[in-house]
């Protein structure tokens, strides 16, 4: 008899789970396919069987644990400074003031749409499902291929970048002290690795640690941001070297220093990608949702408070760097432009110590990803998109947590950061290749539910109301305008030169149109979008055949087993 699911996250149920009764949106919705459990299950896990996945791992995150991953994903204060040259460098401070609350009606559009999602469809896979499941018939496959694919590119560079950036900024600090010091690329390289090993190994904890210890990260990245926020206005020593106290209003909110080859308007847009890259990160609720008490709610709670809290301190601390910054040009010229930034305002005890709570910060913040990219790679590898994806869509028995795919993302993550032996350009394009590919996997799913599913998508208990359509249009158009904006190089013309490309193109576009190739070529004939892993009875409404693609979802079952949940 089929049992009709409360609020309570914590009731247990038992019997066959009317699919097309739930709040949620499935791939086995509508297909008169219902799973029948013996056992008791949650309502959190039934409403995974029901999107057709096995409950596999512990629910130790809830709402805080889920948020602060997300914000510790964020790290607002190493996001800044990692992205100081393009906030600052491309509009000057203009960029940094109106320019980032413009960006972020745009970017809190795309998370709240994501949020909708996540209430409908909390599962690891995220973007991925989701897109398999809104996309017109036939093309649900390609769909998740294309989305998959970008957000795990935007999710496997993410570490390597922060860590690059956490390397760079220790070395320069070191060089600050010693100034004999000429740092080397292959210092920053090893540096990052260690960096990235012992994350790695951090990584492979358990659930339960992991929640604590990324609570206790989140806790210490704000700290930090309020200690440097606080350091920056309240001891600089710009009348030391002749500045007023604060640079004027006028100045800060009315002065866009051009330093590209192109307009105002499209400096400011090229500007953008400082907050887009430093606002990434608050879909990670989505891929944590399988570990998450009451996810359906809780899921996208945590997205829409990391991107609204983080958008509103992180335009206040660049509001901060905007009134107190003085030579722009010699910052931009810096090896480490946050580090420069901080000892032209700074005495050097308090850049020391700015320096010191960013780096710590970075530290958590790229654990954080590492933890997020491991539950992607995690739910692609048990649908099958990577080769060998046997090998990383293994759950260890010890820590119940997917280290398989963690040390994946880690080798491949260091075999990225060889791009710094290019040269300073080539490294820097992991960053706009993470915006780039974050925005193309976020928005595919979105585009589908607001042009294709229409008034048939079924919200979750997480929903915009009569607003879902309008905000999806915000976020459309927005990333549509971005997305040819962040492949824009610095100069064009005579001016151009391959020092100065932006190598987005290639370093983005180029596995992009690998992986594409490999669905066309031969992976089209083994990949039908999510499979529904769960060895459950399948009642089906017709005389379809446990094993069948349906509407382009690869059914793993068998109808004479049962799903036992001890």
């Amino acid at each position: 008899m089929s049992k009709k699911i409360d609020e309570e996250s914590h009731t247990r149920l038992s019997g066959e789970i009317a699919v097309d009764s739930l709040p949620i949106t499935s791939v086995l919705s509508e297909q008169g396919i219902n799973p029948v459990v013996d056992g008791n299950l949650t309502v959190d896990e039934a409403e995974l069987v029901a999107l057709g996945y096995k409950q596999e791992f512990k629910r130790e995150f809830g709402l805080w644990s889920s948020f602060a991953v997300s914000f510790a994903l964020l790290g607002l204060l190493p996001s800044i400074a990692s992205t100081l040259y393009y906030g600052l460098g491309y509009a000057g401070t203009a960029g940094m003031t109106w320019g980032w609350i413009v960006a972020m009606i745009g970017i809190q559009s795309v998370a709240m749409s994501m949020a909708e999602l996540c209430s409908s469809m909390p599962t690891s896979g995220g973007l991925y499902y989701a897109a398999a499941v809104l996309a017109p018939q036939g093309w649900g496959p390609i769909a998740a291929w294309i989305t998959g694919w970008s957000n795990w590119l935007c999710q496997v560079t993410s570490s390597p970048s922060i860590d690059y950036s956490m390397a760079s900024m220790i070395l320069a600090l070191h060089g600050m002290h010693s100034p004999d010091y000429v740092m080397e690329n292959w210092h920053v390289y090893l540096l990052t690795l260690l960096i990235m090993i012992s994350q790695s190994v951090i990584s492979s904890m358990s659930t339960k640690f992991l929640a604590r210890f990324n609570s206790i990260g989140s806790t210490l990245n704000s700290i930090a941001l309020i200690i440097a926020f606080i350091v920056i206005l309240a001891a600089d020593n710009r009348t030391d070297n002749g500045y007023p106290r604060y640079n004027k209003s006028s100045e800060v909110w009315g002065t866009i220093t051009n330093q590209t080859d192109w307009p105002n308007g499209i400096a400011i847009l090229m500007s953008f990608i400082s907050v887009i890259w430093t606002m990434s990160g608050y879909d990670s609720p989505f891929h944590l949702a399988e570990e998450c008490s009451n996810a359906s709610v809780a899921s996208p709670r945590a997205i829409v408070m990391t991107s609204g809290i983080g958008g509103v301190l992180g335009w206040a601390f660049q509001m901060a760097i905007a009134y107190t910054v003085t030579d722009i040009s010699v910052i931009m010229s810096a090896d480490q432009p946050f580090v420069e930034y901080l000892s032209q305002c700074l005495p050097q005890h308090l850049v020391d110590l700015v320096a010191s709570l960013t780096i710590i910060s970075a530290f958590f913040m790229g654990q954080a990803s590492m933890i997020a990219a491991s539950r992607v790679a995690y739910a692609y590898a048990r649908d099958g998109c990577f080769p060998a994806s046997f090998l990383f869509a293994k759950v260890n028995k010890w820590t119940e947590t997917p280290v398989n795919a963690v040390w994946l993302n880690s080798v491949i993550g260091c075999l990225i950061l060889l791009l710094m032996f290019g040269g300073g350009v080539v490294i820097d394009a992991i960053f706009s290749v993470g915006a780039i590919a974050a925005f193309i996997a976020f928005i595919i799913p979105i585009f589908m539910k607001v042009v294709f599913v229409r008034d048939n998508f079924k919200p979750g208990p997480w929903h915009l109301g009569k607003f879902s359509r309008p905000i999806g249009c915000i976020s459309i158009a927005f990333v549509i305008l971005m997305v040819p904006i962040m492949c824009f190089p610095q100069y064009r013309g005579a001016d151009l030169d391959p020092e100065g490309m932006n190598w987005t193109v290639l370093v983005y576009f180029g596995p992009m149109l690998f992986a594409v190739s490999w669905y066309l070529i031969y992976a089209h004939k083994f990949f039908k979008g999510p499979k529904v892993n769960v060895n459950d009875m399948i009642h089906h409404g017709d005389s379809q055949d446990s094993g069948s693609v349906i509407d382009g979802i690869d059914v793993v079952a068998t109808p004479q087993d049962t799903i036992t949940k001890k």
